[in-house]
């Protein structure tokens, strides 16, 4: 079968890319016309054999940019996007050929399905639940065939993304607006969960920040749209309120009303805590990181999503009501005018004789 497709394979340096170019090497199946390997870092280094792969450079920009970057310098009619720390099967050539062979114009991507082994011996750590969600994500471009066409029509990746968060769906989305559709592949690719340091769930906080971005650009009801499950930012916001003024209470020498708002904070933090311990294998490192990172996690989820409202206020809302800026001058002229006395209009009567008015 003939299928004209690039792969593009944006990296961060993972060791795990060997991996990704090994299979497209020595995997079997129809080759693709080329493949490019973005690398994205900051400050460019040695990466592993890349083999025939034609290597681009952007500099820390962030996957949408790498991916956009891929996208743009390949010429064939199917771009397949996939991650530096996937296991693609031997026959993934094959696989997906056999997808993209039997699809009408009308379809804009191919996904593949993702499968996250997990320890069969325990429970899965927090770390690697949320690493096996990526199994029923949608739109994700672990791996992820795209037309050329519906990428161009629909103007990419959004760049303003700066990390792997929602930056696929929101494509994916602005995808099929445009009447193309993206249906399921039958090729099955392995994302393995990587290693994670003590404070790897306080970092994933940033995407917060992005949460904001994706409320602008899709509106109120982004979430549904994107089939995420309901946010616990109302919560963090109420723990973290019931912590700051806990605090300002003591300050201020209110000692029940300090008491009252931290016996609040201490229920919901506790709480949250016990909520991500359960379901866990609950040894002694899986059980103080959950603690440590659960009182971390409310304040730091509350301060990247007012950075993200900060930094996109500029970006038109979506379904929300609109919202007029009043310049500190204009309100001020505007005090002014009304403080100011009117002048008294004086009455009007009829002039003898005519169907006319006069002063």
């Amino acid at each position: 079968m003939s299928v004209d497709y690039a792969v593009v394979i944006p990296t961060v340096g993972r060791d795990s890319l060997r991996v990704v170019l090994d299979a497209l090497e020595h995997g079997v199946g129809p080759p693709p016309r080329e493949i490019i390997v973005v690398d994205d870092r900051p400050e460019p280094g040695p990466l592993p054999a890349t083999h025939s792969a034609r290597v681009l450079r952007t500099g820390g920009r962030g996957p949408a940019a790498a991916r956009n970057a891929g996208w743009r310098a390949a010429c064939c009619e199917w771009v397949a996007f996939l991650d530096d720390d996937v296991v693609p099967p031997r026959d993934w050539k094959l696989r997906l050929a056999e997808d993209l062979a039997r699809l009408g114009l009308d379809v804009g991507a191919s996904q593949a399905r993702i499968v996250v082994p997990l320890p069969p011996d325990r429970a899965p750590t927090d770390w690697e639940r949320g690493t096996a969600g990526l199994a029923d994500a949608r739109w994700i471009t672990a791996d992820m065939a795209y037309r050329r066409a519906a990428l161009a029509h629909a103007g990419g990746f959004d760049e303003r993304f700066p990390r792997a968060y929602r930056e696929d769906a929101e494509l994916a989305l602005r995808v099929q607006a445009r009447g193309y559709r993206i249906v399921n592949g039958d090729r099955v690719t392995t994302h393995p969960v990587r290693e994670a340091g003590f404070f790897a769930s306080l970092k994933q906080q940033h995407g917060n920040a992005d949460d904001a971005l994706v409320r602008r650009l899709l509106g109120p009801g982004w979430r549904a749209r994107i089939g995420g499950a309901p946010g616990r930012l109302p919560w963090h916001v109420a723990t973290a309120a019931a912590g700051a003024v806990a605090v300002l209470c003591g300050l201020v020498g209110w000692r029940k009303a300090a008491v009252a708002f931290g016996g609040t904070w201490a229920g919901l933090t506790g709480w949250f805590a016990a909520r991500r311990i359960a379901p866990g294998p609950r040894t002694r490192d899986e059980v103080a990181r959950m603690v440590v990172t659960s009182v971390a996690i409310p304040p730091a989820a509350c301060w990247h999503r007012l950075r993200g409202e900060l930094r996109h206020r500029s970006v038109p809302a979506v379904g929300g009501p609109r919202r007029r800026v009043v310049l500190v001058a204009d309100a001020l002229d505007r005090l002014r005018s009304r403080s100011e006395p009117r002048p008294v209009a004086r009455t009007t009567t009829p002039a003898p004789g005519s169907g006319r008015w006069r002063r």
